[in-house]
């Protein structure tokens, strides 16, 4: 049975590919458009804003390359503005680029802040009206579905509400389907926001309306909810809050809290599932960081790191969990530090041998010898690899290294170019011993080339996995080129990914212990998994 049959459906509109691109940082080519128009499937029937076609060379591309399918499931709109002062939509070329991108709904914005129609349109409020008017006029003419984003309707209503409600008033005569009321400043609070919803829905009933909110009081959210609480039927905002200044409002976030916590039909229970894979694509997409502390998505979302919770969640998970992580395709982890009980490092440890109790003396051994590394500054939240490595020694399950390192050197000259480094590696596997040099860009990737060359023979595995993240934090900064200093690295084998460590006084020995960790992890992991 559907769990959402009954429920009050929300409607998604999701303009990442055009105002999150806003964003600092944030960039998208035309490929990865595509890409993302055609992954975004999974989400099932929402609208995507893809671009303003003529602003820009990249989106014209776009709109010329695509063309929506009469079985795909996503509305791909275009983006613009009204007409310009004194100029007829029959002669706006940015109507008309509109019209030619074949888009079949178009989203324009208009002024409803009297300031802006004064002070940036220089034009008369007349004048502004008409431009509204004429230009959603015009797009209904020419067949398409004409949204009307009210730019700054919440600061124009505060300010001079009658005019406000006539902006909408005229995009409703020009036969707007839906109208979307807009914090384009994000300065509103959510008493703003319920007020200019259930005005507006009270004046005009209007089929549609849409809430469009930005996160300058970080409240893009909270003032969405709001919105639809009020009687708002569609939500705009952007995956990962992506988005000028302080982004936009989060559909990561808006879309679970709507379904999950409110009583809202806003995606498939299928479509729910993918949501934390879905926003992780969308930061790679982008080349973006993803926010690890997101709610519903990030790693950090379930995480548990003191004793006494980890106890009380793994009695019953109601007890620190809001919900259940994998409705929305994320999972829970259990953190290990020298703040972990025994019911940390026992959870862990079932992994590997599921019928261990708490007063087996291993678990004791963990704890001690994991709080013992971390007082020296070792840090195994972010090092799932190395944690494992040390709990499969104590366990028995890793007697030994699957090689012997014999021998390293490693340096580097400037003046070689771009591969400044040379690493020099001895190991043993068995009874067979290889020694091996190569190059490098910097003395780490001169070492793991060197490692991986001499080892691949023997553990085929390393040719499939790769280095993905290289970080150093100094520990002890006020002893300057004598401080302690810990890298972590990351590891990806397949989707799995995964963290080292290590830690020294020398840079390239703390860079070595992550590096070996991070091959004996992959030879492990991928003799587990054979398949």
């Amino acid at each position: 049975m559907n769990q959402n049959q009954g429920k009050k459906k929300i409607m998604v509109y999701d303009t990442t590919l055009r105002d999150g691109a806003q964003g600092e940082g944030v960039h998208f080519s035309t490929q990865d458009k595509l890409s993302y128009v055609k992954r975004i499937e999974e989400m099932g029937s929402l609208y995507v804003e893809a671009g303003w076609p003529g602003a820009n060379p990249r989106d014209e591309e776009f709109f010329q390359q695509y063309r929506e399918s009469k079985t795909s499931l996503t509305r791909v709109a275009a983006f613009g503005s009204t007409c310009k002062v004194s100029e007829s939509p029959e002669q706006s070329d940015i109507l008309l680029k509109l019209v030619g991108s074949k888009a079949k709904t178009i989203t324009i914005f208009g002024k409803s802040w009297d300031l802006h129609v004064r002070d940036v349109l220089r034009a008369t409020l007349e004048e502004n009206l008409r431009l509204i008017r004429e230009s959603v006029a015009y797009l209904i003419a020419q067949g398409r579905e004409a949204f009307f984003d009210a730019e700054h309707f919440f600061d124009g209503f505060k300010e001079n509400p009658s005019y406000a409600l006539k902006c909408i008033s005229a995009a409703l005569e020009g036969g707007a389907k839906t109208i979307i009321l807009c914090d384009t400043n994000g300065g509103s609070l959510p008493s703003d926001i319920e007020k200019g919803v259930r005005t507006v829905l009270q004046e005009f009933a209007p089929q549609e309306l849409g809430i469009h909110v930005h996160n300058d009081r970080g409240l893009a959210v909270a003032n969405s909810l709001m919105a639809v609480e009020a009687g708002a039927t569609q939500v705009q905002g952007t995956w990962n809050g992506f988005g000028e200044r302080c982004g936009n409002a989060n559909l990561s976030t808006l879309v679970p809290l709507l379904q999950l916590k409110g009583d809202y039909d806003v995606v498939s229970e299928a479509a729910l599932l993918k949501i934390t894979a879905f926003s992780r694509f969308v930061a790679e997409l982008s080349n973006a960081p993803f926010d690890e502390k997101q709610p519903f998505v990030g790693r950090s979302a379930f995480a548990h790191k003191a004793g006494m919770h980890v106890d009380a969640i793994l009695k019953n998970q109601r007890t620190f969990e809001h919900i259940d992580p994998a409705d929305v395709g994320n999972e829970r982890r259990i953190l290990i530090s020298d703040q972990a009980g025994k019911a940390n490092i026992l959870e862990r440890l079932c992994r590997f041998e599921p019928t261990l109790r708490k007063d087996d003396p291993r678990v004791e051994q963990a704890m001690h010898e994991i709080k013992e590394l971390e007082h020296q500054g070792f840090q195994f939240e972010a090092a799932e690899g190395s944690l494992d490595l040390l709990l499969l020694r104590i366990l028995g399950k890793l007697n030994s290294s699957a090689f012997e390192v014999l021998d390293y050197h490693v340096w580097s000259d400037p003046l070689r170019g771009e591969l400044d480094s040379v690493a020099v590696v001895k190991v043993k596997v068995g009874e067979e011993t290889v020694q091996i040099a190569s190059e490098g860009n910097g003395p780490v990737n001169a070492l793991d080339t060197a490692l991986r060359q001499a080892l691949a023979k023997f553990f085929p595995v390393l040719k499939e996995s790769e280095l993905v993240n290289y970080k150093v934090r100094v520990l002890d900064g006020a002893h300057g080129t004598e401080a302690v200093v810990r890298v972590i690295m990351d590891t990806r084998l397949g989707e799995e990914v995964w963290g080292t460590i290590g830690v020294s006084k020398n840079i390239l020995k703390a860079s070595a212990q992550a590096l070996l960790d991070a091959i004996n992890c992959t030879i492990w992991r991928g003799d587990s998994n054979p398949g």
